[in-house]
């Protein structure tokens, strides 16, 4: 695949991004009950460590550079999902070089500091970790214009406009990482929250609260058609599937 079209492909759906200053699923849940407390988390999935996609030599190599120290929030209480925007029929086996021109598009190109989204999914299911921080950890990315802070970005490798197939593989590991990822503070994937926005840029003026899907779109934050069609109506039913890892009925 051409690095240079993998990098052109990418407007659609960076549109609504900010810098940070603004495998196989796992199927058991984890239900911890103390006196009077019910706490629902899953056990986190396999994540592919960024050293895996980051070691690129040549044609990305602004991918591989040292990103800066990482900013951290509290705590994650939302996870907005993405596509892409790139080609679909790629081997599994050539998603860390994908995710490299994604980076390369993003610090290279549009001079971030990092990548944007904090993982990435491909079509075969495999979680990649993306922006540095570490994946336990509360890392406020650059994915959602405004609402940034105390959310996670998760981008599935593809385009997924109307009429596009979603892969199963990869909609079960997008429910395994938001179970995961959520339940670490306790959210269910099915509620909504409040979330303040720090960018006028973004669906809401700054300093207006919101309240938005745990799992919401991009298109729930800001003004673009990204995830796609086809993936947006899949959102409900991956709600549902992160519950249940989590142990809700």
């Amino acid at each position: 695949m051409p690095g240079l079209v993998v990098v052109l492909v990418l407007v659609l759906c960076v549109r609504g991004v900010e810098s940070a200053v603004e495998g196989k699923a796992a199927h058991g849940a984890a239900v911890v009950r103390r006196p009077g407390v019910v706490s629902y988390s899953a056990d986190r999935p396999h994540i592919v460590p960024r050293s895996v996609w980051a070691r690129g030599d040549g044609e990305a190599n602004t991918a591989a550079r040292t990103p800066p120290a990482p900013r951290y929030d509290d705590k994650v209480v939302a996870v907005f999902i993405h596509h892409t925007d790139s080609p679909n029929t790629y081997d599994c086996a050539d998603a860390p070089r994908i995710i490299r021109y994604l980076a390369a598009g993003q610090t290279g190109n549009r001079d971030w500091d990092d990548i944007g989204y904090n993982f990435l999914v491909d079509r075969c299911g495999t979680i990649y970790e993306g922006r540095a921080g570490g994946v336990d950890r509360a890392v406020t990315g650059a994915h959602t214009q405004g609402f940034n802070h105390r959310t996670a970005g998760i981008a599935a490798l593809g385009t997924f406009t109307a009429g596009v197939p979603v892969p199963r593989a990869m909609t079960d590991a997008i429910a395994a990482l938001v179970a995961w990822k959520l339940g670490l503070a306790g959210i269910d994937p099915r509620a909504t929250v409040r979330l303040t926005s720090s960018n006028s840029h973004s669906r809401y003026p700054a300093g207006t609260t919101a309240r938005l899907p745990a799992l919401a779109g991009h298109k729930d934050g800001y003004m673009t058609t990204c995830p796609g069609a086809a993936l947006s109506a899949r959102l409900p039913e991956i709600r549902q599937a992160a519950a249940r890892l989590q142990g809700r009925t």
